[in-house]
């Protein structure tokens, strides 16, 4: 029976360090857009990525029939939320300031424009993800495509008068 059951959890490790192997990756460049870190120096992704996969393996007999993918993904977005929601409702707590293109979004608007564009979750299944409507996560989506894509402009240069000659 111990052999048995040795084996059962050699296979299953052997499972999901094969996933990890293939998904680690683009789960680590999701929770790096998440949290706006610059790729080489993003700890609160690498962060993420460790809890999201933890989970991921404590189900991982559970998951049988389903995608380990999704699955992981799953808890990767809602860590991130929970963490934003913990960040602003806890006093005190302050973070690195986000950095490049995505820092001019929303922690909601960057966590939706990844799941949607990056990931390809469609948005019923965002929708759902996230206990928010679908009309919220499109016009949310939208407002973070305007946004980068036509970015503030700075103040109007100031008018220089030129004395009369």
């Amino acid at each position: 029976m111990r052999e048995r059951q040795a084996s059962g959890r050699a296979g299953r490790n052997r499972e999901f360090e094969a996933f990890v192997a293939g998904a680690a990756g683009r789960l680590l460049h999701a929770a790096t857009l998440l949290t706006a870190e610059p790729p080489k120096s993003n700890p609160r992704a690498r962060r993420l990525l460790t809890l999201a996969l933890a989970h991921t393996y404590a189900v991982w007999d559970r998951l049988r029939g389903e995608d380990p993918y999704d699955h992981a993904r799953q808890q990767l977005a809602l860590r991130f939320a929970r963490e934003v929601w913990h960040q602003y409702a806890l006093p005190g707590r302050h973070r690195r300031a986000p950095h490049g293109a995505l820092a001019r979004l929303t922690p909601q608007q960057r966590l939706i424009l990844v799941l949607r564009l990056y990931e390809g979750v469609a948005e019923e299944q965002t929708a759902a993800l996230l206990g928010l409507p679908t009309e919220r996560v499109r016009t949310l989506c939208d407002r973070a495509m305007a946004t980068l894509l036509h970015p503030p402009r700075g103040p109007a240069p100031a008018v220089v008068k030129m004395a009369p000659s």
